[in-house]
Formats: C-alpha cells, structure tokens, sequence
C-alpha cells in the first residue's frame, strides 16, 4: 500500500544574524584565543551567510551568560512556539481539521522538557486525545528524516491514517561562550533555529512524494560511533560536542546506504544540509552534481543547519521547483550515533 508525503509548511526564526554578526561576537568574547585566526578563517569558508535564531544574539540565553535553568526553558518555549504555527500551517494548507489527524509524531532535541512537544501539541492544536503519539527527543540532525520513517510506518500499519509529522529545533540554545574549541566555534556558525511540518497519509493531499512500502525506509548506526557527536548539560546550559573520529561525516556510512540503494535510481537528492562537504560526499556518491543538490546548498547558505527540521525544510523548496513526475527521490540525514536514516519515494504529480 502507497504512502503519501505531503508539501512541508517550514518556518524560520524571527532574528537573522549574519556569518559576520557572530565573527564579531567572538572575536569579542575570545580576543586572545590562541587559534581566533583559523576560527575566523574557518567561519568564513563554512558555507552558511545567514542563519536565524528566535532571540537576538546579544540576549542573555544566546551569546550572553544565563544559567541552564533560564536557557533550557526559554528554547523549549521558543520551539514549541515554532511547531504549533508550522503544524498550522500545514493543516491549513493541505485544508485539515485538528480533527482529521489520526497521528502524531514529533522531533525536538535542543530542550528540555517533559512533557515535549507531542503533549503539548495535542492541547494547543485541540488533536483527538486518542492520537496516537510518538516523541523523537534525542535524534538531533537525523530526527526530521526518522520522524518521517516512523510515520511512514504508522500509516502502513493503519490504512487511512493522516500522521502529522513536526519538527523544531533551537541550536541556538547551544551557543555558548565557555565552549572554546574550534569545533564549538563553527557550530557557533554553522546551526539556524526553524520548525517545520507535513501530513504523511495513505491518501494523497497534492503532489509529493510517494513511498511504495516498507523497502523505501532505512536506518543505519555505525558501530563504535557513540561519542562522535554527543550532548551535554551542564549548569551554563546545553553543549553540542564532537571528537575528530567524526570527521568525514556521510563517507562513514556512505557503504551501507549505497548497499541499500543497489538498484534503485536517484534523481531527486533531499540531503541534510549538515555542511557543505556531507552534502557534497553524499551527492557524489549518488552520482550526483552540485546543481542537484541545490536546495539543500541554498538552505545551509541561506540558513544555516537547522537540525531535524533541516530534510522538512529541503522537501518545501524542492516542491518550489518540483521534479517530474515519476523521479526518485532520496530523503537522507545523518545525526549522533552515528546514525544515518534515509527514505526512497516517487515523485508524484
């Protein structure tokens, strides 16, 4: 039985800050970092120009000194603001009640909260108190993509369901000046703060993609990979780390994905704009050329690596200049674990 994926319905943070802005921010706060010229250099080639975050960069809970206990809160009110007015959107724009909704499944891992986003969804959105519920609070980078599997097989098992899918994050809520490695420094730079929202049904709501089954959904963890990227808390907030065996990203899992790909053709790549280069390693392995993979190298340019919402957010501007119908498309992700879940769909008109 076919699965539907409808037209995503993002949205951006309310304060642009430039590649420069946060130059700036860190030369000041770090003018005698023993590496600030290669963090400068760095910032300049890491590909993002703008990027958006839902408080101002000089606020206290962004490059100011608020404790945990203000930052933690005030990102997860800022998300949950982000995902109600994504989820609107989208059941607006496919012509939705609260009511038709059958499931939901959710994606947030840049504050916590208990209960998280699906809980508190349910209210704001007047969804069924029976919906059925899943929430994705740890998947970081990939959650978008595993929200979209998790759907996906959802609407498999229950045949006439409409499974709304919702993702925000604020990477801004890691922003935080008592992280001096150069790796904290890009990610200063390198994350945007959005939310982002579908409908995956067993009907068709518009054109989008369409998954033929189970086979289209894949999911990959590398082994002995589990602190290439991890989080941590700590009394001046939340922290984003990494260790160098991270370094090269997508090539880690690029043999496992290519394995399950065997046979099946990709024209339209949907690729987590994580950086320039896993963007790139993923393209060229599938043969692909930068043009290809534009829309997720205009959405890091142009805003930044928004975490989970990234893939969401990709999807909405490829549906800007939509394919031919008939094209196969890959939704790929890669977050901590490291972890890599992608999906295989037809373009459908």
């Amino acid at each position: 039985m076919p699965v539907h994926i409808a037209r995503p319905s993002a949205l951006l943070a309310a304060h642009k800050v430039t590649t420069g802005e946060i130059a700036d921010d860190i030369r000041a706060h770090h003018p005698n970092h023993p590496r600030l010229g290669a963090i400068l250099r760095v910032l300049g080639n890491c590909g993002v120009q703008t990027r958006y975050f839902t408080q101002p960069l000089d606020s206290p809970t962004v490059s100011g000194t608020a404790p945990v206990e203000e930052r933690a809160p005030a990102a997860f009110a800022d998300a949950l603001g982000m995902a109600e007015r994504a989820a609107r959107s989208a059941l607006r724009s496919h012509g939705l009640e609260p009511g038709d909704i059958t499931g939901l499944i959710t994606a947030h891992a840049t504050g916590w909260a208990v209960p998280n986003l699906d809980v508190h969804l349910v209210h704001r959105l007047g969804l069924r108190p029976a919906v059925r519920r899943t929430a994705l609070t740890t998947g970081a980078c990939v959650g978008g993509v595993t929200a979209l599997v998790r759907a996906v097989e959802q609407a498999l098992l229950h045949p006439g369901s409409r499974v709304l899918v919702v993702a925000a994050e604020v990477p801004s809520s890691v922003y935080n000046h008592t992280d001096t490695e150069i790796e904290h420094m890009i990610y200063k730079a390198l994350f945007g703060d959005s939310a982002a929202a579908t409908v995956v049904s067993s009907d068709p709501l518009g054109p989008g993609l369409t998954v033929d089954g189970p086979g289209g959904l894949f999911e990959y963890l590398l082994p002995d990979s589990l602190d290439f990227y991890a989080g941590r808390m700590d009394s001046h907030g939340l922290h984003f780390d990494s260790t160098k065996a991270a370094m090269g990203g997508a090539k880690h899992v690029m043999p496992a994905l290519l394995e399950w790909l065997a046979g099946r053709s990709v024209t339209v790549p949907v690729i987590h704009p994580g950086s320039r280069p896993i963007i790139m390693d993923t393209a060229a392995a599938l043969g692909l050329t930068e043009d290809d993979a534009r829309h997720s190298l205009d959405t890091l340019s142009e805003e930044g690596n928004l975490g989970g919402v990234s893939v969401l957010r990709v999807l909405e501007r490829t549906h800007g200049r939509p394919p031919a119908d008939g094209e196969q498309a890959l939704i790929v992700a890669y977050g901590p674990g490291f972890s890599l879940c992608a999906l295989h769909a037809t373009w459908t008109d």
